[in-house]
Formats: structure tokens, C-alpha cells, sequence
């Protein structure tokens, strides 16, 4: 049965996420946070949308609040992206075990359904991401980061590598209000890039804030990890 799931998640369908409709959100403190960031505030037809640009490590990256693009994040999303261009060979991701476990179910609803012969394309790409990579655990984080999430990676010495102390310690150490353990939350390096997605609750500067200081974080660490 595991085969079967390996065998459907490694295929690489078109990914088409799909929208919820985004929660009303009160964008001036957060187009004044933005400012005080040097982010940009822009609004466009499917609603508002803050977009900050900036580099780490010489590399550009970029993050956006606004509307969903996983049908499991509900409200607004918060995504980032990272073109570090350093690391091609590595996988790894850092999930909520709430996420991953939601994530799993779906996966294996699919796979079990009698009616259901081949990969759904508008399944996104992190439920493959988890037939492909081996959850990894390791001593020195606490035992509540390991409640709270879970590490995968194509290779051992590639999560050691990244997760560091300090990157632990921001994970953990999220301001009030904070958001749940419960919360959609995950942090991707794949193909030389860095990715973060999360439900943006509680719909705080405080969270936007440290959610962008944890995803530059990640990125120096794999830079550092990584480097050519």
C-alpha cells in the first residue's frame, strides 16, 4: 500500500490550487507595518495584497499576505519565496504535525478510494513532498518542538544541517498573541529555493512580523548549511 502512495505522489501533475474566499482583514496597521518595513502595498481584483521584497545573503526574496491558495488555509495566507540558488539537490521541509497529519488522511482517503485510480492534479505538491521524504528527529530541540512539528528531508544530514538552534528558537518562540499549534504552517527548501506558508491568524503585525524574521532565519541557515 505504501508503494502505491509513493508511486501516485511522485507523479507530477499541474498543480492547481484552489481559493477560499479571504476573511475581512484590517489592512491599514498593515500597510503602516509594511511601510516601516519598506514593504509595498498594493490591492488588485481578487483583494488586497501586501508584497515586501528584499535580499538575504545577496538572494532576493519575497513574501505576500492575501488570498489562500491551498483549499486548507483559511482567511488569508501568508507565502514567501526565497531564489537562494544554492542548495539543488536538497529537500527538506519543517510542517505543523496538525497540517501533516491532516495532509496524510487526505493521501490516504485518495489512495484507498475504490473510485479514485490515478493522482487528483489539485492535490498540492507538499501532500508528494511527504510520500517522498523520511520524517527525521534528532536530540537537542525540546520535546515540545517535536509535538509541535515535524521535520522532513531527503537526507539526514540535511535537516541537521538546517534546523538549527537558533531557527528552533524563533519557531518556538512566537509572540502573543500567538498563533495555535493548530495553524497551517511550513517551511520548504526545494530546487535552490526557500518557500514559507502559513495561515495568517492571529491576523497580527506581531505575527507578520516574526513570520518574516523566522523565514529569513531559514534562509541563512541554508545558506549557511549549503553554500557552493
Amino acid at each position: 500500500m505504501f508503494e502505491r502512495i509513493k508511486k501516485a505522489f511522485l507523479r507530477d501533475p499541474k498543480e492547481r490550487g484552489e481559493s477560499l474566499p479571504s476573511q475581512a482583514s484590517t489592512h491599514g496597521p498593515v500597510s503602516e507595518w509594511a511601510a516601516s518595513r519598506g514593504m509595498s502595498f498594493s490591492s488588485g481584483t481578487l483583494g488586497s495584497t501586501v508584497t515586501m521584497q528584499g535580499k538575504v545573503g545577496g538572494r532576493s526574496w519575497k513574501m505576500e499576505l492575501g488570498r489562500p491558495s491551498r483549499d486548507y488555509i483559511g482567511g488569508e495566507e501568508l507565502r514567501a519565496r526565497a531564489e537562494l540558488g544554492a542548495f539543488d539537490d536538497v529537500g527538506a521541509m519543517i510542517i505543523n504535525r496538525p497540517l501533516k497529519e491532516t495532509l496524510e488522511r487526505r493521501a490516504y482517503s485518495m489512495i484507498t478510494d475504490t473510485l479514485q485510480t490515478t493522482a487528483d492534479p489539485r492535490l498540492p505538491e507538499e501532500m508528494r513532498w511527504l510520500a517522498m521524504y523520511d520524517e527525521i528527529g534528532w536530540d537537542g530541540p525540546p520535546p515540545a518542538f517535536w509535538t509541535r512539528y515535524a521535520v522532513l528531508s531527503d537526507k539526514r544530514e540535511h535537516a541537521l544541517a538546517w534546523v538549527d538552534d537558533h531557527l528552533v528558537g524563533q519557531l518556538m518562540g512566537w509572540p502573543e498573541p500567538a498563533p495555535l499549534p493548530t495553524v497551517p504552517f511550513m517551511i520548504v527548501l526545494l530546487r535552490g529555493k526557500c518557500y514559507l506558508r502559513m495561515q495568517y491568524l492571529p491576523a497580527e503585525t506581531t505575527t507578520l512580523d516574526h513570520a518574516t524574521d523566522v523565514f529569513i532565519s531559514a534562509c541563512e541557515s541554508a545558506l549557511g548549511a549549503f553554500k557552493k
